[in-house]
Order: C-alpha cells, then structure tokens, then sequence
C-alpha cells in the first residue's frame, strides 16, 4: 500500500482522536463522556495498527488488540456500571466554563505544536506529523482534571492523558516495548477496580462525589 496513503490515514485517526478530546472536554453528560472516551480508544487503536502495518512491527498489532479490549470495551463497561450503581445523573459541573475551557484546549493544541516543530523537523518517522497531536491529547486529558468537579470525570481525564501518552510512544518510537506496554495496561485495569471501590465508599459515606463539596467537609472539620 502506498506509504503516502498510510501517512494520510494515520493523520486523519490522529484528527479525530483529537476531536473526541475536545469533545470530552466540553462534554457535560457522563454517560456521553465514556462513550467518548471508548471511541477514542477505537480511534487510538486502529491507528497503532496502522502504524505496526507501516513499520512491520508485529508487538503493535497485539498493542491495539489490548487498547480494544481494555478501553473500548473492559473501562468503558467498568464505568457505565459505576456511573449506574452510583446514580450519577445530574450534569457535571466545571470550574471553569466551557468556552473558556475550549479556548484554552486550542492554545494547548498551538502549544504542541510549536513545541514538537525541531522533533517533527528532524524525524524521518511516518509518524511525526502526529506527535503534537499526541501532546495536546495529553494536556487536555490534564484540563479535564483541572477543571471538573466531579471524581469520576477526573478519573476519565486521567484516562484520557494515559491514551495520549501511549500515542505520543507510538508516534514517536513506534511503541514501547510489549512488556512495558503490557505492565502499563494492568496498572491501569487494577487502578480502575480501585477507583471504582474508592468511589463507591465516598458516595457511602458523604453521599456526594463532588470534590468540591468534600474539600467544605474538610475545612468544617
């Protein structure tokens, strides 16, 4: 298949990973914020596919086959049964508003840019041209967390970071190793069993999972 072709279909799954991150990031709805964050992982694991194609690395084709079926299936799944048995139904509230918010993720964007231009100058990899995108999916994984009040979508930002941080390994390395991969994707699975147990004895306890609200209880005390 013609490399030119490759390089344009890995530009555009890079696109729309991107996209889906501003849209979690404007995103109110929970249960539309983990749906998007199992399409990003579509997005992220074809893409690794695509890119152990091109680079005739055969460990990528077992890195996506993991992405799939940790976090568009097995993460999502964890969380759409979190977000039931917790009965989080209310729209999540933000610190910041979401325009202002949007408007920051796009000078991150121009950021990543401007800050990976002398590696993607000096690359020779198909990739390059996706590393500033994998960046900003990083930045605004941590905007999420920044600026959301509620635990859950913290944690869903910390996800999101986790996916650009494996995109910035693929688009600048061609992956990490599979082991360290394989390490990194348990740690991931068994924080989420732990999130989900911690959650679940906060809203016991203080029968609220805002942050903000458990930051009050702090002061009173």
């Amino acid at each position: 298949m013609n490399l030119q072709l490759l390089a344009q279909i890995n530009s555009f799954l890079a696109a729309l990973v991107l996209l889906t991150s501003f849209a979690m990031l404007s995103q109110r709805k929970i249960n539309s914020l983990v749906t998007l964050f199992a399409w990003q992982g579509l997005f992220l694991s074809i893409n690794t596919a695509v890119v152990g194609f091109v680079a005739a690395k055969h460990h990528l084709y077992i890195s996506s086959l993991l992405t799939l079926s940790l976090k568009v299936i097995l993460l999502p799944y964890i969380l759409h049964v979190l977000v039931v048995r917790l009965k989080i139904r209310k729209e999540m509230e933000t610190i910041v508003n979401i325009p202002t918010t949007m408007l920051i993720g796009i000078a991150l964007v121009i950021f990543s840019y401007h800050l990976t231009a002398p590696v993607r100058e000096m690359s020779t990899l198909i990739t390059r041209s996706t590393l500033a995108v994998a960046l900003a999916t990083v930045m605004i994984g941590l905007l999420m967390m920044i600026t959301r009040k509620h635990a859950v979508t913290q944690i869903i930002g910390f996800l999101a970071m986790e996916n650009g941080l494996f995109f910035a390994a693929t688009s600048a390395t061609y992956g990490m190793p599979l082991v360290v991969e394989l390490g990194v994707a348990l740690d991931v699975l068994i924080a989420a069993f732990i999130f989900g147990i911690f959650f679940f004895q906060i809203s016991t306890t203080f029968d609220s999972l805002s942050v903000e609200q458990m930051e009050s209880l702090r002061e009173d005390n």
